[in-house]
């Protein structure tokens, strides 16, 4: 690509893809250990968001609830890192590593969860009022975005040796 702004964007090809869906299975992987076997030893139980898509969708089966929140985490999620946030923090904040982009994407993503999602359409406190479960959820995303950004690095290092 040529300099400027689409130098920051990946073309958009089946290897930019391939890393999406592994970046994002290695995240949901990441998450759901933290989700299911750390935080109920901090919290007392699970975090559930497939819980809240069912709030959110109406659904009432759970099944499908996973199933949404899955193929968000492990596809829309890493496209979204790849072509929203990446490319925003390479134009206004081209000096902060690749971690701390990562992180920050998880945090936007934990905004997004327990503020937009849990309170603006499931009619929610505001991240559920900042209770122990809502800092287990934003250490989760925290590691959601940075498993994130960590596969897309290795994945890009590869494709470069």
């Amino acid at each position: 690509m040529n300099g400027g702004i689409r130098s920051h964007f990946p073309e958009f090809s089946l290897g930019v893809l391939a890393s999406a869906v592994l970046a994002g299975a290695a995240a949901d992987i990441t998450w759901e250990f933290w989700a299911r076997m750390i935080t109920p030893l901090w919290v007392g139980g699970p975090l559930q968001p497939a819980a809240l898509v069912q709030s959110v969708f109406g659904f009432q089966n759970l099944l499908i609830a996973e199933f949404i929140h899955a193929i968000v985490g492990v596809v829309f999620y890493p496209l979204g890192y790849l072509f929203i946030s990446r490319p925003v923090a390479r134009v206004i904040t081209p000096f902060l590593p690749w971690w701390m982009v990562g992180l920050g994407y998880g945090i936007g993503l934990w905004v997004f969860a327990l503020y937009f999602m849990a309170h603006l359409f499931a009619g929610l406190p505001p991240f559920l009022g900042f209770i122990k479960l809502t800092w287990a959820s934003l250490i989760g995303h925290m590691l959601f975005g940075l498993v994130i950004a960590a596969v897309v690095k290795l994945r890009e290092r590869q494709a470069y040796d």
